[in-house]
């Protein structure tokens, strides 16, 4: 199968990617991006770490990994509008903790809404572009407070 996208022609700014170190105590450190995205305008309605349920499942002893969703409902509800739901399918925003080394922490972000347009979930349109534009500058302060 050839992908319609070549991902080695992408610029990580083409789906939004932001990376940041912590470091800190892996608890601390999800504590602490929950915080800051919370009080840059998202809540965080889901939750898990699939370090735990992947050692539970598969005794996979994976190093903690754990995934915040994050979501910002005013732009959520303009998003389903203007992709006839379609985009409701890559909700929420994660934001994702992975511990590299005890005391040193990796937080990691794609745009969702970059990801969606980029593959036609989403139009690619002003008002999709606003969308954009806005989430981007949420998911900006939030890391830059990081």
């Amino acid at each position: 199968m050839m992908l319609p996208i070549d991902p080695a022609q992408l610029d990580p700014d083409d789906i939004g990617e932001k990376e940041a170190i912590l470091e800190m105590d892996h608890e601390d450190a999800i504590e602490h991006v929950r915080e800051v995205f919370t009080g840059a305008g998202f809540g965080i309605p889901v939750e898990f770490s699939p370090s735990e349920l992947l050692t539970e499942k598969v005794d996979a002893d994976r190093d903690p990994y754990y995934v915040l969703g994050a979501c910002n409902p005013a732009v959520a509800d303009r998003a389903l509008e203007v992709s006839d739901g379609e985009l409701g399918a890559l909700f929420p925003c994660n934001v994702v903790v992975w511990e590299e080394e005890p005391g040193r922490q990796r937080v990691y972000h794609v745009s969702i809404m970059r990801i969606a347009r980029l593959v036609g979930i989403a139009p690619d349109d002003d008002e999709m572009a606003d969308i954009v534009a806005e989430t981007g500058e949420l998911v900006e302060n939030a890391f830059e407070e990081l």
